[in-house]
């Protein structure tokens, strides 16, 4: 038998997961459950962790994450796939844990807050969440039913998850690079901001959450608010790409006839830096980001 601690992961092969897997997979023997394994968070019976006893911890990233996708589903209400995900999928989770005595990790998002009324320094965790769009609405019930359940818990509250390497999805960052790559020009959002989060540093925080048992809400997020805008012209920068292929929109512009995004999402990471954590700026990651594709290239 193994004497890593056994977590379950559920949703563990997406973008942030499978990375936590890669970086962590040597410290903790992690047990995948997804819809590819008949384990679907949607339905009550499918969902049990009795047979995984050794394993304490559950870390719950799947989610339905599409924000205009589920702006969709806001008419349907309770009917809907992503109140029947984010929410029912949640307490269904919360229900197992509970039966087989396990703490969870939730990991929910920076879209639980407004960008109306961001404080200087960003939100904290103490801040109120008001979500201006159904899919941070959703996330932000699941919150409340985490924090009422009685379990053991954390919630993390990243932003903007970026890597290096991903072939199933591309980030916001590879997907920009990509363009630029290509010679195509974009349109960047000038009046909306948040914490672009490299992934590597959320697979740190998470390790040292578990290694100290830590509970309550963290925000595991980068250290640096940018527009999408500043964000594009720092990826050209780095990248050596023409910045010149990169023009300025707004949110009214770019997301009409979609979920309305907030304003100014910037989050205060001071709490988790206070563990010894250390979450990159926007350009520190990026710079983290060439040399890993670099050395994959050699």
């Amino acid at each position: 038998m193994s004497d890593k601690p056994s977590i379950i992961g559920i949703g563990i092969s997406g973008l942030v997961g499978s990375r936590v897997l890669e970086l962590l997979g040597l410290s903790y023997s992690f047990i995948g459950l997804s819809r590819e394994t008949n384990f679907n968070i949607q339905y009550p019976q499918t969902v049990s962790f009795s047979q995984y006893r050794d394993a304490s911890t559950v870390i719950l990233f799947a989610a339905k994450a599409d924000v205009d996708a589920c702006e969709v589903d806001k008419p349907l209400g309770i009917e809907g796939e992503a109140w029947k995900i984010n929410v029912e999928g949640v307490r269904n989770v919360i229900a197992a844990c509970q039966r087989e005595e396990k703490k969870l990790v939730y990991f929910s998002t920076d879209f639980v807050f407004n960008g109306d009324d961001t404080p200087v320094g960003g939100y904290t965790e103490e801040s109120r969440p008001q979500p201006i769009n159904w899919y941070g609405e959703t996330k932000y019930q699941a919150e409340e039913i985490v924090k009422s359940s009685g379990l053991d818990y954390v919630i993390v509250r990243p932003a903007y998850p970026y890597r290096a390497e991903f072939t199933a999805k591309k980030d916001f960052v590879r997907a920009i690079l990509a363009r630029l790559q290509a010679k195509q020009p974009l349109k960047a959002i000038t009046d909306h901001y948040y914490n672009p989060t490299f992934i590597d540093d959320i697979a740190s925080a998470l390790d040292h959450l578990l290694k100290v048992h830590a509970t309550g809400i963290y925000h595991v997020v980068g250290s640096q608010a940018v527009s999408p805008f500043e964000a594009a012209l720092q990826i050209a920068e780095v990248f050596g790409c023409d910045e010149n292929l990169i023009a300025k929109t707004t949110r009214a512009e770019y997301f009409s006839g979609k979920a309305q995004r907030p304003y100014n999402l910037s989050l205060n990471n001071a709490k988790i830096q206070q563990l010894g954590v250390t979450m990159r700026s926007f350009d520190e990651g990026l710079l983290e980001m060439k040399a890993q594709l670099s050395n994959s290239e050699n």
